[in-house]
């Protein structure tokens, strides 16, 4: 058992907490019984476990445990000092995972099921991610496209506001050019929401599958992409407030599609 958060193995694990270290090696931490099962029931590669025996009194925790063991996923065990050191997180549950990133490539971009993806464009805000992520498997959307400089959907705040979503959804990594010339290509539907559009989100029926495009946190959709859109519609402001968060505004736009859906 690691008793000493100076261990070279902990402070690998650690150094997880910073994105270049995440992109560099692909993989990211996840803590907690709730998102670690997450991870092994969807199929997630496990290449650690981490266990501190001390503080994990869950019977769910002690049976993914288990089953982690008998597929040969290797385990560290740590001591409740050694855990708390490493977790973000109030009352840790003594259950720590590091698992292999998922990262689909730009030409697996495929239109198939209804309502179809999410862009996002520059995204900025972690947690704003984890909840778009969330919001977009509890509507059975294809996956997440993020453009240009979008934040890390394995940051640990997007891990944690996606509830365990991150690894439901499919994920996609480009640049707005190569996605431009992506929607040019395949004839791909894009639906994009600008404060200034004439038409009100509910007042037209969407063709589906087909993309969602939602601008970054701060700027919106900017001209040029508001250009490569099929349809511009607004989200109606009765209010003092000018906008939504971006994280809300997704999950209007995506429930409406999904109320289209069904009819």
């Amino acid at each position: 058992m690691i008793t000493s958060p100076s261990n070279a193995a902990i402070k690998a694990i650690r150094s997880l907490k910073q994105r270049k270290e995440r992109t560099a090696r692909q993989v990211c931490f996840v803590e907690g019984i709730r998102l670690v099962g997450e991870a092994i029931q969807l199929g997630v590669t496990i290449e650690q476990l981490v266990v501190a025996p001390e503080l994990l009194s869950s019977s769910f925790g002690h049976a993914l445990v288990a089953q982690a063991a008998s597929a040969g996923v290797p385990r560290l065990e740590v001591s409740g000092e050694v855990f708390v050191a490493l977790s973000g997180k109030d009352g840790p549950q003594g259950l720590g995972a590091v698992v292999r990133q998922r990262w689909e490539s730009p030409e697996s971009l495929r239109l198939d099921d209804a309502p179809g993806w999410i862009a996002l464009s520059s995204v900025a805000d972690p947690g704003n991610l984890g909840t778009i992520l969330r919001t977009a498997d509890a509507v059975g959307a294809s996956g997440v496209i993020l453009l240009d400089e979008s934040t890390d959907p394995y940051d640990p705040a997007a891990i944690r506001a996606s509830m365990g979503a991150l690894f439901a959804q499919r994920l996609v990594r480009t640049t707005f050019d190569a996605f431009a010339a992506w929607k040019r290509a395949t004839g791909a539907y894009l639906l994009g929401t600008a404060d200034s559009a004439g038409m009100d989100y509910q007042a037209t029926t969407y063709p589906q599958p087909l993309v969602l495009l939602m601008g970054s946190e701060r700027q919106g959709l900017p001209a040029e992409q508001q250009a490569l859109c099929d349809l511009l519609v607004a989200i109606p402001m009765r209010g003092r407030s000018d906008s939504l968060n971006l994280a809300v505004a997704s999950g209007v736009m995506l429930y409406e599609l999904l109320r289209q859906r069904r009819g």
